[in-house]
């Protein structure tokens, strides 16, 4: 424990030294930057969005920017969450079944792969550029509220992985 992390942001370094996962050690690079990168675009937003509502007096404004707090709470968990697992999985020295690290990374990265294609699909029309893709045409197809969906299945694939791979201990209970 005397190499132990201390909170979020040590422990990302902390995960990315000690897996011996490279998949996990690429996301753990980018997948910290995103995080931060995202949690600074919402702050900026926030703050301009606050300087333009300041003389509003509360009621649907102030709900409206709770919920903008706790949106970018939601895309910023699930990029951290694999670092969070891995890091609490070697600083515990927890079992897990073979590729655990390496399975999270994937995971994480589908995450991210998620974030951009819920952009594209509730991209407002004004910008939306005309494109001979296929994919990219059936994701402006979509109605925009779907943007929420592949974010959401992805981060509940991080959380699922997580659960499936981690290890369990014996117990007296266990056994006959």
């Amino acid at each position: 424990m005397a190499d132990s992390y201390r909170g979020v942001f040590g422990a990302i370094p902390y995960a990315i030294r000690e897996t011996e996962s490279w998949t996990m050690r690429v996301y753990g690079v980018i997948g910290a930057l995103a995080a931060g990168l995202i949690a600074t675009v919402v702050t900026l937003a926030l703050i301009v969005w606050m300087a333009e509502t300041a003389e509003v007096q509360g009621g649907t404004f102030l709900f409206s920017r709770s919920l903008y707090v706790i949106a970018g709470f939601a895309a910023v968990a699930p990029l951290l969450a694999p670092l969070l697992f891995v890091a609490r999985r070697h600083r515990r020295g927890d079992p897990v079944k073979p590729g655990y690290d390496r399975k999270l990374a994937y995971a994480g990265f589908l995450f991210l792969l998620s974030l951009y294609a819920g952009m594209i699909i509730s991209a407002p029309a004004e910008l939306r550029d005309p494109t001979e893709s296929v994919v990219v045409s059936a994701l402006y197809g979509l109605p925009r509220v779907a943007g929420v969906v592949p974010p959401i299945l992805a981060a509940l694939s991080v959380f699922a992985i997580h659960y499936r791979l981690r290890g369990t201990a014996a117990t007296d209970t266990d056994t006959p």
